[in-house]
């Protein structure tokens, strides 16, 4: 008996040990190589690509065509999944791999129309440029990578086909770059709502910069809105919030970028510093590389599918990037003809719309038919939920669609743009979405050019309403010359800051967009106004992750005295007296943060809810109009948000205090502990990179990397942002790098990825930057060649194939 059980022991041991070989196996076949040679077909010589401490490749070609095919298959090696991701989103083919699940997701991205527009685009694309030259070899390295390599783990667990990528592909990617750029989904719908079912006195607390009304006389509701139409636009709200998160897919929210010039500097040479705000995910949206070939030479930051480096620098220009924010989105609810549902009122008369119809595949189930609706207006989005289908049909005039958008050659340009001219003339070629260019270069130039093509509105017509399209309202009558867009050029007070607030255009032109709390960049504004500071990339990264504006106590400012009267309760008194004194940091160890962001919540919930609903409050907890909206609301006693519509009583200010302030200490009580000492900023504010598969069941241990307790916090310099809702808080975006770089020694710029270089699963770069990115830390880019040679880890080699 005991003889047997040995021989189990030992069988078992064994079948461990090969299980254990088979798993080992199995995750190395799918990790990168970054040593030895590999053939590439369609090379004309060889190329090095030497990989440093971080797995970021530098790399070496005789010529740009090979120095692009090499990036795309170094790419594709660590970031294949995610490639497969975007372009899947963009095309509204994510049901095909996560089942119906995904079909909403799927009939807003084809209803937006990006998929039908790619293939113009790339039909008319001159692919002789040489930006086409350059896609083309970078797809060709990527197509190589996959048909000669095991898919990644994802593909084997979603069971994923390998297709080969194409323009059409990068293209799309295009559109969802900017499709997550538009607040208008989630903003228009909740305003109009407003302003048509509660009236004028409830819109004021909203800062919507002129006549609120959209035009010099009071409209009537846009176009007789009724119950069905507003279910659909919630739910198209809904979908369009939800849509990227679901996927683990980062959308663009905000960024900081400024530029010193060399007579603020400790060098007495430019300083470029950038931190784009964007959503969270695994991998990170950055692949970082460094490219050289005769003539050109890059330290270089990519979004997947895409050859051109979307931030980058060398050692005479470098350039980072904000979001515009402008409103280059219209919704617009289109008047039908009673006797011709697919006739609408256009200019006087009544026109067809066109009509296509686009298949979806959905995994476990049937295909799904979907019939798409085009007005003159543009798509009509809301034949995206045709089970709610509603009577008024709501059009989407988008610049990205009506913009010839050159945006593959601006960004090759850019990526070239060593003189002020050159740069400026790149940035021109910027339609949609919106970008601010911050760029400076060694020779003592720093700029910025708000980048976009501004649609020419009728006068006060307000886009921030879905417009009436019966109307000359919802009419274009063109576009703004590049050269009456918001723009700086060396400015004589010696620095240029950008953080998505509303600019003032010199020109006059208005710029309606959903731009962020000035808070943030009034603080960064303070700092670098300072004559008696000489900046350098130290006290530049204090100015990156400082946690601090005064929103916090501007929201509180008139609400301490009545709450002073309302609590009692000792301990509650501590806390709010500690809330009376807070600056507004949001530091690890602090309390009155916790306190503050949960109250907000509250009383927004507390004041705005039972107008709303709960479907319109949600969305609007999404908006940037919220924000601005709080601390109006809080200093008007006089508000009729303040009364609660579902009780016969007429409310004050101060009962809705007293509603927010209880709901705020019960809730922290119950999660965050009975104990206030337990409820630091760190302890309720954590940061989780988030893996597209981690929504399956036991996959997210395996994928994902956190959480981490996480200083700052929305509209913050160091923006780790945090929904408005309730604790704990989840960091949704942020600072997706943080660069910085003296142009005095460019060799030794800093940066950071929050998490990791590479995306494959248990490579040594999959998450070896996520504790430093938390903890505030910096890495250097390596740019000059004895730099690159002394911290190359491993080469690889690529030879022409025989």
């Amino acid at each position: 008996m005991k003889r047997a059980l040995i021989i189990f022991a030992i069988v078992l041991t064994v079948l461990a040990m090969a299980a254990g070989g088979v798993a080992g196996w199995y995750v190395y076949t799918k990790q990168p190589q970054r040593s030895g040679a590999l053939p590439l077909k369609n090379l004309s010589a060889r190329v090095n690509v030497r990989f440093d401490e971080r797995g970021v490749p530098h790399i070496n070609a005789d010529n740009d065509i090979d120095m692009y095919r090499a990036l795309g298959y170094v790419h594709a090696q660590d970031r294949l999944f995610q490639m497969e991701m975007v372009r899947r989103l963009a095309q509204g083919e994510l049901a095909e791999i996560f089942g119906p699940k995904l079909l909403d997701s799927d009939r807003l991205f084809r209803t937006l129309g990006i998929r039908d527009h790619a293939e113009t685009v790339v039909a008319n694309m001159d692919l002789q440029s040489p930006p086409a030259q350059a896609l083309l070899a970078y797809l060709d390295g990527i197509n190589q990578f996959q048909a000669n390599n095991p898919a990644p783990i994802e593909f084997d667990l979603l069971k994923i086909p390998k297709r080969p990528f194409t323009p059409k592909d990068t293209v799309a990617v295009s559109g969802y770059l900017a499709y997550s750029f538009a607040a208008a989904f989630r903003t228009e719908p909740a305003l109009t709502y407003v302003r048509d079912k509660l009236g004028p006195d409830y819109l004021k607390v909203f800062d919507l910069d002129w006549n609120a009304e959209g035009v010099l006389k009071a409209p009537p509701p846009t176009a007789a809105l009724k119950s069905q139409d507003w279910q659909k636009l919630d739910q198209l709200a809904q979908v369009s919030r939800e849509a990227l998160a679901t996927v683990g897919l980062p959308p663009f929210e905000g960024s900081n970028a400024w530029a010193v010039s060399g007579k603020r500097t400790a060098s007495g040479k430019p300083l470029l510093a950038g931190d784009p705000h964007i959503g969270f995910s695994l991998p990170s949206v950055w692949y970082e590389a460094h490219l050289s070939s005769p003539g050109f030479d890059l330290y270089g930051h990519y979004q997947a599918l895409n050859p051109m480096a979307l931030l980058g620098h060398n050692a005479k220009f470098g350039w980072s990037l904000t979001m515009f924010q402008n409103d280059d989105l219209d919704l617009i609810a289109e008047k039908i003809n009673p006797e011709n549902p697919n006739a609408i009122w256009y200019q006087g008369q009544w026109v067809e719309m066109q009509s296509r119809e686009e298949t979806i595949l959905v995994k476990g189930a049937q295909p799904v038919k979907l019939t798409l609706r085009l007005s003159p207006h543009g798509p009509i989005i809301t034949d995206a939920f045709q089970s709610t289908l509603g009577s008024t049909p709501v059009a989407m005039w988008w610049a990205y669609l009506e913009t010839e958008n050159p945006i593959l050659d601006a960004f090759y340009e850019l990526n070239r743009a060593n003189t002020l001219e050159k740069a400026r003339d790149a940035a021109s070629k910027i339609h949609a979405p919106g970008l601010n260019v911050v760029w400076a270069n060694a020779a003592g130039n720093i700029a910025w050019w708000a980048a976009a093509k501004l649609p020419i509105r009728p006068e006060n017509v307000n886009p921030s309403f879905i417009l009436d399209g019966s109307t000359a309202e919802a009419d274009k009558a063109g576009f703004y010359r590049f050269g009456d867009n918001p723009q700086e050029e060396n400015p004589a007070r010696g620095y240029i800051v950008s953080a998505n607030h509303q600019p003032k255009p010199k020109s006059g032109v208005p710029v309606p967009g959903y731009y962020n709390l000035p808070d943030r960049v009034q603080r960064l504004n303070d700092y670098l106004r300072d004559d008696n500071v000489k900046w350098d990339l130290k006290n530049s990264q204090q100015i990156q992750l400082d946690s601090q504006t005064g929103y916090g106590p501007r929201v509180m400012r008139p609400l301490i005295p009545e709450l002073a009267a309302l609590v009692t309760d000792p301990l509650e008194r501590s806390l709010l007296e500690s809330l009376a004194k807070w600056d507004g940091n949001h530091s690890l160890n602090n309390i009155p943060p916790t306190i503050f962001n949960q109250f907000l919540y509250e009383l927004a919930r507390a004041a705005m809810a039972d107008e709303l609903g709960e479907a319109q409050f949600a969305n609007l907890l999404e908006t940037r109009v919220l924000d601005a909206a709080l601390p109006r609301l809080a200093e008007d006693a006089k508000s009729p948000w303040w009364d609660n519509r579902s009780t016969p009583a007429i409310e004050t200010r101060a009962d809705i205090l007293k509603v927010a302030w209880r709901a705020t200490i019960t809730h922290l009580q119950e999660s965050l502990g009975k104990n206030a000492t337990d409820w630091g900023w760190g302890n309720a504010h954590t940061l989780t990179h988030t893996h597209p598969l981690a929504t399956r069941k036991g996959l997210d241990w395996l994928f994902n990397v956190g959480p981490f307790p996480a200083p700052g916090g929305r509209e913050l310099p160091n923006n780790l942002s945090q929904s408005i809702g309730p604790a704990p808080w989840a960091v949704r975006y942020g600072p997706s790098t943080r660069r910085l770089i003296d142009f005095a020694d460019p060799a030794h710029s800093l940066g950071i990825n929050p998490v990791g270089q590479s995306g494959v699963l248990f490579n040594r770069h999959y998450q070896d930057q996520a504790q430093t990115y938390i903890d505030g830390g910096y890495l250097p880019q390596h740019l000059s060649a004895a730099d690159v040679k002394e911290n190359t880890r491993s080469t690889l080699t690529f030879n022409p194939a025989r």
